[in-house]
């Protein structure tokens, strides 16, 4: 009887540590998911601030092409490539240091909004993803608020003064690959938004003179 009695005791204290053990993966499983999902979030925030700063630099870039035309040619470019060598100009003038992927998709295809005249005025990201960052964007960024998605992030360049736009030459297709940068001087510009996609408190920005040189 005494054996009986100490055989089911040990047997009670191996369901409990088993019990405990159980308890213990759970809790370890749960705790890895947290910092699982916390870690995707903060991924998550890094690419939406770098697709703002990317962004920014392609519409400025846009701005800086359009403002920068030379007299009878003013226009968009045709290409996105057109920003890393301005075509219109015998010397090499970059407005962009290279072309970037889309920080969300990690691909280098962008979507490309098209002005009336023709040519590029503005890209967009592809991804259908719904963004985190829903307020409290910066002025030239306020349309952004309440987008459904990263592709209603709109990075627009409009002419900084009214005047007619010529059809560019060329398509709007975005390169395979990025060039990389050889230390050839990058125009400077604004970065303003289409009128329709700004508050109307905004003022109309002014035309920034041409940098000669510098990288």
């Amino acid at each position: 009887m005494a054996r009986a009695g100490f055989r089911s005791t040990g047997s009670g204290e191996a369901g409990f540590s088993y019990l405990a053990l159980l308890i213990l993966v759970a809790i370890l499983a749960l705790a890895t998911s947290g910092l699982l999902t916390l870690g995707s979030i903060v991924q998550r925030r890094q690419a939406e601030q770098r697709l703002l700063e990317v962004g920014a630099s392609y519409r400025q870039a846009i701005s800086s092409y359009l403002n920068s035309s030379p007299a009878g040619d003013r226009r968009y470019p045709g290409t996105l490539a057109e920003l890393l060598r301005d075509p219109r100009h015998p010397g090499v003038l970059r407005h962009i240091r290279q072309l970037y992927a889309d920080p969300i998709s990690g691909r280098q295809e962008w979507g490309l909004i098209v002005a009336p005249g023709g040519g590029i005025m503005g890209v967009h990201s592809l991804s259908k993803a719904r963004p985190i960052k829903v307020g409290e964007f910066d002025p030239e960024d306020a349309s952004f608020e309440g987008a459904s998605s990263y592709s209603g992030w709109l990075f627009v360049a409009r002419p900084s003064a009214a005047g007619p736009l010529s059809a560019p030459g060329q398509g709007g297709e975005t390169p395979a690959s990025i060039p990389t940068l050889d230390g050839s001087p990058v125009a400077g510009g604004l970065v303003p938004q289409n009128p329709a996609m700004v508050p109307a408190q905004v003022p109309a920005p002014t035309p920034l003179p041409l940098a000669p040189g510098g990288g």
